[in-house]
């Protein structure tokens, strides 16, 4: 009667063989993971989740586009706002000036002098409002138009009102010319400065309401991109410390296999060479 105390030689030499082919695999396996950071590379490797982040990445791309809008959009505000402010400072100004022509106790020098700084002042506003746009486009010019920007990934658009801060606008009523030579005219220039400063007021306080809008709205879609690269990488990247963790596992498990296949094969030899 025999006994089998073990597997034979060429039977353990193929076990191990197979070990070594499973273990490398998965070697191979951690190894993309570790490299790449990603435990779901293709659909094959997962198709519900892959088609799940695909879709979430999409999504993501679309944002983007959205995003880049958004972000165009503020910076054509900012530079409204900052040049609207200029404007109404300067106004603020003119209105020194001009209340000062209304003194009755200056004399023609002294009004043509003042008159001659109020031209100076318009002037500035004139640059001012000239220089303000963002990639060509401006909403306080005389040509400015209504702008729009994405707001979602559905195509939908928020419209950014103009509003015109040019000299002989609607907003200011004064005009490069304006000026006085006697307290009577300062009188009345001062009638059009004040008109003129309260609206532009209220078109600066209408841009810098649209801009915070349109900084929540930013802030808002920015939320909704981490969410959905949090949600992407959930399901799509790999665990890094449990991928190195199972690397030095299975480093190894293949060391372990290679010396039983060594082991096998050296018994082989073994006992043929008993057979001499």
């Amino acid at each position: 009667m025999t006994n089998s105390i073990g597997p034979s030689p060429d039977l353990a030499s193929l076990l191990g063989q197979k070990s070594l082919n499973q273990t490398t695999s998965q070697l191979q396996t951690i190894e993309s993971q570790i490299s790449t950071g990603l435990n779901i590379q293709t659909a094959s490797d997962n198709p519900v989740i892959w088609n799940i982040a695909q879709g979430q990445n999409q999504a993501l791309d679309s944002l983007k586009a959205v995003s880049t809008s958004l972000s165009k959009a503020q910076s054509v505000l900012d530079v409204s706002v900052a040049a609207g402010q200029t404007v109404s400072d300067l106004l603020t100004q003119i209105k020194t000036k001009v209340l000062s022509g209304t003194d009755h106790q200056l004399d023609t020098a002294s009004l043509n002098a003042l008159s001659s700084d109020v031209q100076s002042l318009l002037a500035q506003i004139k640059r001012t409002v000239d220089g303000a746009s963002f990639n060509g486009v401006s909403l306080i010019q005389t040509s400015s138009t209504a702008l729009q920007t994405l707001t979602d990934a559905d195509t939908s658009s928020l419209t950014l009102q103009p509003q015109s801060l040019a000299l002989g606008g609607p907003n200011v009523s004064l005009t490069l010319g304006s000026g006085f030579s006697t307290t009577t005219q300062a009188t009345s220039l001062l009638s059009l400065v004040n008109t003129s400063l309260t609206a532009v007021t209220g078109a600066v306080a209408d841009l810098g309401s649209e801009s915070n809008a349109l900084a929540a709205h930013q802030n808002l879609v920015s939320t909704f991109q981490d969410t959905l690269t949090a949600g992407v990488g959930g399901l799509v990247d790999a665990d890094l410390a449990k991928d190195s963790a199972s690397l030095s596992a299975l480093q190894v498990k293949q060391q372990l296999s290679i010396q039983s296949i060594s082991i096998a094969n050296s018994t082989s030899s073994t006992l043929l060479s008993l057979l001499r």
